[in-house]
């Protein structure tokens, strides 16, 4: 390693150590170093700063910026646990999963997984704060992810069982416990005055939420966002279609516990194919590549 690239490693793990509660640098590294000695290596002083001083204008600009990033991208999150929570979980998921990424993007990229194993930081709803934190991923993951050409109807004019597509790739589909997605519908729609933080407009039941299953496809229109409710066996048809099974063999999925009867199974099934085709769910399926014999 170059002594420029070493520099560069000190100075980026000094920048991004996390700050103490009082948004200040702590006084060691994290291996036991005092870090004013640290910084003085490869920081100097000038007339009225020292060089922790100068170091400290950097890494707490880099703290606000990270954690104002993921308070945008959870807004929903951060309204279930109120704003002092949200900062504690923030810091912490951030200190034990710090970006990795050359964009704030994929900042609450494992912030879920995180969450399942850090549930005191979701206080008394852990279910709930971890069926948001999974809707508004998806939510990140639906409004940039790729986007191939959509089936049109020549495609679609001759649907037997044989048939098979593909789910768009930005297409998220969701089992979830609560109702988090008018939860966040609400958080984004709640009134507030000019300067008031939406998580403090919290929107009422919250905290009162019961669980109820309930199936989420997240995707985009238009370059928008939206959720869309789906019964249980459309839910299992769309998941079996996204693994790559035919259209008969995905239905017969669906409704293999289904309460609907046989005889209504078909215009149901219509209706969903009608819905998917508009809103541009299907694609072509991948090629599968066959391996020649020798």
């Amino acid at each position: 390693m170059t002594a420029l690239a070493l520099l560069q490693r000190r100075m980026a793990a000094a920048v991004m150590q996390p700050l103490t509660t009082g948004s200040r640098m702590a006084r060691t590294t994290p291996d036991g170093m005092v870090l004013r000695k640290e910084v003085a290596e490869f920081i100097k002083p000038n007339a009225r700063l020292t060089s922790l001083e100068r170091l400290e204008i950097y890494s707490r600009s880099y703290w606000f910026r990270v954690l104002d990033s993921l308070a945008d991208d959870f807004p929903g999150l951060r309204a279930i646990l109120g704003q002092l929570a949200f900062n504690r979980l923030s810091r912490a998921y951030l200190s034990d999963c710090p970006s990795r990424s050359f964009t704030l993007r994929n900042l609450g990229s494992r912030l879920e997984e995180w969450l399942r194993t850090k549930q005191s930081y979701a206080r008394h709803s852990p279910g709930l704060a971890l069926d948001m934190a999974r809707l508004e991923w998806a939510h990140i993951e639906a409004f940039d992810g790729a986007a191939e050409r959509a089936l049109g109807p020549e495609d679609l004019a001759c649907l037997n069982s044989g048939f098979r597509a593909r789910l768009q790739p930005y297409v998220r589909l969701l089992d979830v416990d609560y109702p988090v997605d008018e939860m966040r519908i609400q958080v984004n729609r709640a009134p507030h005055d000019d300067g008031v933080p939406v998580h403090r407009v919290r929107p009422p039941g919250f905290r009162r939420a019961l669980p109820l299953r309930i199936f989420i496809a997240v995707h985009r229109l238009n370059d928008m966002v939206y959720y869309r409710r789906l019964a249980p066996e459309e839910y299992l048809v769309l998941n079996a279609m996204r693994s790559g099974q035919r259209l008969g063999r995905a239905i017969e999925e669906g409704f293999s516990q289904s309460c609907v009867p046989p005889d209504d199974r078909p215009a149901m099934a219509g209706a969903w194919f009608a819905a998917w085709a508009e809103l541009g769910w299907l694609c072509a399926p991948s090629r599968i590549k066959k391996e020649k014999v020798k």
